[in-house]
């Protein structure tokens, strides 16, 4: 059986391994060195350094990485904003201008509304579901178009396709945001992205004890990214890269549960009357349903739902939910649930996140690898008294 026959779930396990192994050993080793032994007649570029990340831990993650999404390559990061922040700061000029999905991660919102301008960028906000409208947008100094898979926290499915077609149409960069899918669910160079990003924190690892990022596709503007980020200082640290590696194998298994739990949670939220709204690709309901139909292998561990009490009845139920950790990130084994409005789009004003549907009182949920009727009755409890 030839590597391009393999199963994800094979891949994950051997893509990009060094065989035989070091020594012999199964997993590979913490190469714990900032530099390595020079070779007669190398140049520059083939320098092996910490710094520009190619010692074997990160060269087997790239392969590994490159592989899981049918790409070319792929590079390592410090967090998912420095994959993101460096794929701006490598991929566009002063004067350029970049178009946006309207929902996004407040971070990526916070950095393109707060600090694009001081770097001689602008940026436009579009509907991902309104592709007609998108051309409004464009400018002649227009370079990039960025959305996500399922975006941060109205889990919504943009028009995928057409942001490829659009990008294509107007010789822009596509850029993706690939974190809440992950590769089991979805593959962007699939579809013809030519970037797509992760925050590796999240389900890539899986366990919550690292900070990551990645960035895979295309070669060249992956080694433009990898570039500048050895000018950036933003190299995954050895034993970072390990701890990724290693959450890295147990991806297909875990996804997969989050996918069927995350899909039985929210049919019950749907038809619990203390809910007004839930937010999930899975269901008929949502605006995405069938675009994630067509382009998803699963629906994802990420929902989100508004009670009908507002924000105070948010507050309530998570004081009263005894399984999820409230707590800010998402895609580890453990289930957590948090409210965007005082974490992830913090940043934003009361105004901007009403411009975005973010309410105050809205929930997001990280499903975890639990036991799917365990969840479903304590969030049955949980809202017995809304």
């Amino acid at each position: 059986m030839t590597k391009s026959e393999m199963s994800i779930d094979t891949q994950l396990i051997h893509a990009g391994e060094i065989r035989p192994g070091i020594e012999g050993a199964v997993a590979l080793p913490i190469f714990q060195s900032a530099n390595f032994e020079s070779v007669e007649g190398e140049d520059y570029h083939d320098i092996k350094y910490m710094r520009l990340s190619n010692s074997p831990n990160h060269t087997v993650l790239a392969a590994k990485l490159a592989v899981l999404e049918s790409a070319e390559a792929a590079v390592v990061t410090t967090s998912g904003m420095a994959a993101i922040t460096t794929i701006f700061h490598s991929l566009l000029s002063a004067g350029d201008h970049v178009i946006f999905q309207d929902c996004l991660y407040g971070g990526t919102y916070d950095y393109a509304r707060r600090e694009f301008e001081r770097h001689g960028l602008r940026c436009d906000f579009v509907d991902g579901e309104k592709p007609d409208t998108w051309a409004d947008a464009l400018r002649p100094e227009t370079r990039m178009i960025y959305v996500e898979s399922i975006t941060n926290p109205l889990v919504q499915v943009a028009d995928l396709e057409a942001v490829v077609g659009f990008a294509r149409e107007h010789s822009l960069v596509s850029v993706i945001d690939n974190t809440f899918a992950s590769p089991v669910n979805f593959r962007p160079a699939e579809i013809g992205f030519d970037l797509s990003l992760h925050s590796g924190t999240k389900y890539l690892n899986g366990h919550s004890d690292i900070v990551c990022g990645v960035v895979i596709g295309r070669a060249e503007p992956v080694a433009r990214v990898k570039k500048m980020m050895s000018f950036l200082g933003g190299s995954l640290d050895a034993h970072a890269c390990f701890l990724l590696h290693r959450g890295l194998k147990t991806l297909g298994v875990r996804v997969r549960q989050q996918n069927d739990s995350a899909l039985t949670l929210a049919r019950f939220l749907e038809a619990h009357p203390a809910v007004s709204r839930v937010n999930y690709p899975g269901l008929p309901s949502n605006s995405g349903h069938e675009r994630a139909m067509e382009l998803f292998d699963g629906f994802g561990g990420m929902l989100s739902f508004e009670l009908a009490g507002g924000e105070e009845a948010a507050r309530r139920f998570e004081k009263a939910v005894t399984i999820p950790i409230v707590a800010p990130s998402l895609g580890g084994v453990e289930s957590l649930i948090t409210r965007p409005a005082a974490t992830s789009h913090a940043g934003l004003t009361k105004d901007e996140r009403a411009e975005v549907g973010v309410a105050d009182g809205l929930i997001r949920v990280s499903v975890g690898i639990e036991g799917t009727e365990d969840l479903v009755r304590d969030f049955e409890a949980a809202l017995a008294y809304h």
